[in-house]
């Protein structure tokens, strides 16, 4: 399953005009990194990479999901990551971990979050619509932000949510019409 089929709710809030130009959008996105699945997701693989036990971080994963379509996205892009890296199936975060036992933490879960708003300015490019030069240099912006929470290292799962994104995104599922499987 293509990470191109998602937009973690961000449709819906382009659809009810929330979301309409570069600055939403970035606002819109670093809310999911900093205080939603982003943060939760640095967290999962920060914690499968330092030896905790996948599946009990994947009922985790699962628990926080906000919304069928969310534990759907999260799943399915994680079997499908797992199925190429040759993996057991596992949320997408649990997936890559156990795929990159090993190596360090704070570059894979940076890594990992760049590729999450990749995944987000994607849809937003096609969406908003903003145009190419425009996407990148609302990825850039993120660039400390990823870092930042790349070098975190929490104990436990963070608490909060980013709560207008994950009603967004359950919203999403009654959505028409709609583009995006989230």
């Amino acid at each position: 399953m293509s990470g191109f089929a998602y937009s973690h709710g961000l449709e819906t809030a382009v659809a009810e005009g929330r979301v309409a130009c570069a600055a939403t959008a970035e606002a819109w996105i670093a809310a999911v990194l900093a205080h939603g699945a982003g943060r939760l997701d640095a967290w999962a693989v920060r914690a499968v990479l330092g030896g905790a036990d996948p599946g009990a971080v994947a009922e985790r994963i699962e628990a926080r999901a906000g919304c069928a379509e969310r534990w759907a996205e999260t799943r399915d892009m994680g079997a499908a990551f797992a199925r190429a890296a040759r993996v057991a199936p596992a949320p997408l975060p649990v997936a890559l971990a156990v795929a990159a036992r090993g190596l360090p933490p704070e570059p894979v879960v940076a890594l990992y979050l760049q590729a999450v708003a990749s995944q987000l300015a994607s849809a937003a490019l096609r969406l908003v619509p903003l145009g190419p030069v425009a996407t990148q240099d609302l990825l850039a912006r993120l660039h400390p932000l990823i870092a930042r929470l790349a070098a975190e290292a929490p104990d436990a799962p963070p608490g909060g949510a980013a709560l207008a994104a994950e009603m967004d995104a359950a919203r999403h599922e009654t959505l028409q019409p709609r583009h995006f499987r989230t």
